[in-house]
């Protein structure tokens, strides 16, 4: 099966496309200097490069799309995307959790070796989001957290794991104060890959574009500010 994997939950622009596992191309823009994300600019131009990589359009058989969680703006521009192509060009979508996808990517690491998998990605508001594999197989559901929460639930457990990905980095202290192993910060290990994108995608069920939703596991800002705007004076 040949994919086409896109992932926009964190701040890197995560495109590229596998034949049956393998990758023809894969590439993850970081943001711009400032650190401010350009995935609304990148992300078109990339994904046309991997599909010509691939051999064209026709040879496509499966969009991978990650969902999520992760960044508010970044899951709408992957996600719209993802479905326009899919409707457009009548090619299967399926979804993808991007915290899954990065958890592949730790599991294939040496070092995961009869370790669980962490995978954490950076919620700001002091959280990260969560989940937990075991070869593969998902242990904890995706949740939401500040980093004291975390570190009691990593307490509960008897196993060694490795975390990563720019949660495990920004929370680094904590989990590593709770028994985990966090790599090292300029590990390649942090970021996703277009190639675990596809990977998961290739296993999951697909579904139809307009039920392709992001899973956020926590009201936007925008929601938040606007109910705070309602319970004031006036509201």
């Amino acid at each position: 099966m040949l994919v086409l994997g896109v992932d926009t939950a964190t701040p890197d622009a995560v495109v590229g496309a596998s034949a049956d596992g393998e990758p023809l191309r894969e590439v993850q823009v970081p943001p711009r200097e400032g650190g401010r994300p350009n995935q609304a600019q990148v992300l078109l131009p990339e994904i046309e490069r991997s599909v010509e990589a691939a051999g064209g359009w026709e040879r496509i058989d499966r969009i991978a799309v990650g969902i999520g969680p992760g960044s508010f703006t970044g899951l709408r521009i992957g996600i719209s995307t993802a479905r326009a192509l899919s409707q457009a060009r009548e090619i299967p979508i399926a979804p993808v959790s991007s915290l899954a996808a990065l958890a592949r990517g730790i599991a294939r690491d040496r070092r995961a070796r009869q370790k669980l998998a962490l995978p954490l990605i950076d919620a700001r508001r002091g959280e990260a989001f969560a989940a937990l594999y075991e070869d593969g197989t998902e242990i904890w559901q995706p949740f939401v957290a500040p980093p004291e929460l975390l570190a009691n639930r990593l307490g509960e457990l008897d196993q060694p794991l490795l975390a990563a990905g720019d949660g495990a980095l920004r929370f680094a202290a904590e989990l590593e104060a709770a028994g985990a192993t966090v790599a090292p910060p300029e590990d390649p290990i942090h970021h996703l890959t277009a190639r675990d994108v596809c990977a998961v995608g290739e296993a999951a069920a697909e579904a139809p574009p307009d039920q392709i939703q992001p899973l956020y596991l926590r009201p936007p800002d925008a929601k938040k500010w606007l109910e705070r705007d309602r319970g004031g004076p006036g509201g």
